[in-house]
């Protein structure tokens, strides 16, 4: 079965970081593009981040560049976000996503997300 689990959100404080991960089961990660999105209350959903899969590209919405990082360890099947300096408007849903094409563009699995709240 395939599946993607995201998992590390939180509460933190204005400043803070956190760190989420975007794990799999079912199919192996090396061969897909991830990226991240995040949705807020009454927002539509954003592209956070994404990394491909060819040459280990990474790309990031202009609102968290500089202060997000996305890796991956393919040892533990794995794709992480860093995330630093946190304020309120990050607060979100955050999902992760596969692409099989490799691309950043189109995305064929969905994890169910995970909480981030950042307020004092």
């Amino acid at each position: 079965q395939v599946q993607l689990v995201e998992s590390g959100g939180g509460l933190v404080q204005p400043g803070g970081s956190l760190r989420l991960s975007c794990a799999a089961s079912g199919f192996t990660l090396d061969y897909y593009a991830i990226g991240w999105f995040r949705q807020a209350p009454g927002k539509e959903r954003e592209g956070v981040s994404c990394i491909s899969s060819s040459d280990g590209r990474t790309y990031y919405a202009d609102s968290v560049k500089g202060r997000f990082t996305i890796s991956r360890d393919n040892a533990k099947n794995t794709v992480y976000l860093q995330m630093n300096s946190l304020k309120p408007e990050d607060t979100a849903v955050y999902y992760c996503a596969a692409d099989l094409v490799g691309s950043c563009l189109s995305y064929d699995y969905w994890g169910q997300g995970t909480q981030v709240t950042v307020s004092s």
